[in-house]
């Protein structure tokens, strides 16, 4: 009874599979005098074989190798009748075993680490309403005629208790999977809303201001004429910016991105994007701090330059009256830091943490009303995360924004900048 109240226990504590039946194994040795050795066996459908999902007493990595044929060994003649097995002596544990596979026997002889030959056993099959879906070994080391026929029964009780927890946790994936498509769904359809929306403004305005330039009877001035072009094209710039982050998020998604690593000097690099930046805007001051000891890194030039570029569009979005945007790259213990600030409208705690989230937007104040896919700050870490950096966040409402990323160090660089 001991033993069902602590396999009971670990269902309700543990919700991933592989926990949950080390457990199980654990709590069957630790309550039942009897049993020196465990071993937990699910079937594979793709291979239609037994593997080895967790154990006690034997070296669970070098079992976790060896599959299992129905009617091999214990555990396959188990498998295969359906019904319990006991073996009461060695020689009968001997018998069960001469058929296993050569390979297995190699692996089964490496997990019992010198503990000898099991002198007697007891096998159930694992049952829930699709079927046998595994097998339950039990072994004792030291002498014969240590189980009993009884303890069949009880250990069946014990099979019949993992097989409902197997399925609980089976259930609880599938929810779980279920729950994160539906969610993955409902922001897709989101977002191509959004896009719709975001890309109809710009569209609207180049489709206006062509249209009148176009007309015959209207004649404007070639001051008036270049303000038109000069809309135009602002509207161009903001209908590539989205069609852009479209493209890259389709490229990660895909598993297509690619660095192409060289050296790089990122105050060099921060000037260019901050002159790119600078000539859409007369509101804001840009400011650049860098340590004069910051070494060359390495890293593709072409992604860190679009991080910041993405880094420093926020930073002007977000501070509408405009303020400084400062810049700064400071040495790290094995890393560099470059950081983005500006003085805008801050960030609420409750958003920093989904900042970096595919498909998330801040829906409240003025990141309603901001241009935008939402997709480039996901696109930001990923390409930070694939040189082996960091990229977070911190803010305050009505403080501003501060945005870090990290590269990382290789020896020759810390030993330059030391």
């Amino acid at each position: 009874m001991l033993a069902i109240l602590e396999i009971a226990k670990a269902v309700a504590t543990q919700h991933d599979l592989e926990a949950m039946l080390a457990e199980f194994a654990h709590s069957l040795i630790g309550t039942w005098d009897a049993a020196d050795a465990v071993i937990l066996l699910l079937s594979d459908p793709q291979e239609h074989c037994l593997r080895v999902r967790a154990a006690e007493g034997y070296d669970v990595q070098a079992l976790a190798q060896m599959r299992i044929e129905p009617g091999e060994a214990m555990s396959g003649k188990a498998y295969q009748s359906g019904c319990p097995e006991f073996y009461p002596t060695p020689e009968a544990v001997a018998a069960a075993l001469a058929d296993m596979s050569p390979a297995n026997r190699a692996l089964y002889q490496a997990a019992e680490a010198g503990l000898g030959q099991p002198q007697c056993a007891l096998c159930v099959p694992i049952t829930s309403s699709e079927g046998t879906i595994g097998v339950l070994l039990v072994q004792n080391m030291q002498r014969p005629s240590r189980f009993a026929p009884d303890d069949l029964a009880f250990l069946q009780h014990v099979g019949d208790v993992i097989a409902l927890a197997i399925g609980t946790v089976r259930l609880r994936e599938e929810l779980q999977a279920t729950q994160a498509y539906s969610e993955a769904n409902r922001l897709k359809a989101e977002l191509i809303s959004t896009l719709a929306h975001e890309m109809r403004t710009p569209l609207t305005s180049i489709k206006g201001y062509t249209t009148a330039l176009l007309l015959e009877e209207a004649s404007f001035d070639p001051e008036t004429q270049r303000e038109f072009l000069h809309i135009i094209d602002e509207e161009c710039d903001l209908l590539q910016d989205l069609i852009r982050d479209l493209l890259e998020s389709s490229i990660i998604d895909a598993g297509l991105l690619e660095l192409e690593m060289q050296p790089v000097m990122l105050p060099r690099l921060a000037k260019g994007v901050i002159d790119e930046i600078a000539h859409r805007t007369q509101k804001h001051r840009f400011i650049t701090g860098f340590a004069n000891n910051l070494p060359i890194v390495e890293a593709d030039p072409d992604r860190v330059a679009q991080v910041l570029r993405n880094l420093l569009d926020n930073a002007v979005k977000y501070s509408p009256e405009g303020g400084l945007v400062v810049v700064r790259g400071e040495l790290g213990r094995d890393e560099v830091i470059v950081s983005v600030a500006d003085q805008g409208v801050g960030i609420a705690p409750e958003h920093l943490n989904h900042l970096f989230e595919k498909f998330f937007r801040i829906r409240s104040g003025l990141a309603r009303h901001v241009v935008g896919s939402g997709l480039g700050l996901p696109i930001s870490r990923t390409i930070i995360e694939s040189h082996g950096g960091r990229i977070w966040a911190e803010s305050q409402p009505g403080q501003g924004s501060v945005f870090y990323f990290t590269l990382p160090l290789h020896a020759e660089e810390q030993g330059e900048a030391e």
